[in-house]
């Protein structure tokens, strides 16, 4: 394989891989606030007194939902935009082999 077609190939995968991360984030994130908003009604139809307190921790839940999903936006846009994959590639194509280092 030319030089070419393992650079197209590695940015292919990593199109592929960045695209499940975002999807599957999304995915995630929205059946979270599906089972939350719901869980959220139930415990306010149960205790209408406890609503004010309830939505408190709902907001602080919905946080750490929006947080956990914006993490791996950040995790894709470094594999989009400075594939470290890439560079590895790069280096052995211009002669100078990766050394990789196992642990153990």
């Amino acid at each position: 394989m030319n030089t070419a077609t393992l650079i197209a190939n590695v940015q292919g995968m990593t199109v592929i891989a960045v695209a499940m991360l975002i999807g599957l984030g999304a995915l995630g994130t929205a059946i979270g606030f599906a089972l939350l908003g719901g869980k959220f009604l139930e415990g306010v139809a149960r205790q209408p007194e406890m609503a004010s307190e309830l939505q408190g921790k709902l907001f602080i839940v919905t946080a750490l939902l929006d947080a956990v999903t914006m993490i791996g936006v950040g995790i894709a846009l470094y594999f989009t935009f400075a594939n470290p994959f890439l560079a590895e590639v790069k280096a052995a194509a211009a002669g100078n082999p990766v050394v990789v280092e196992h642990a153990g």
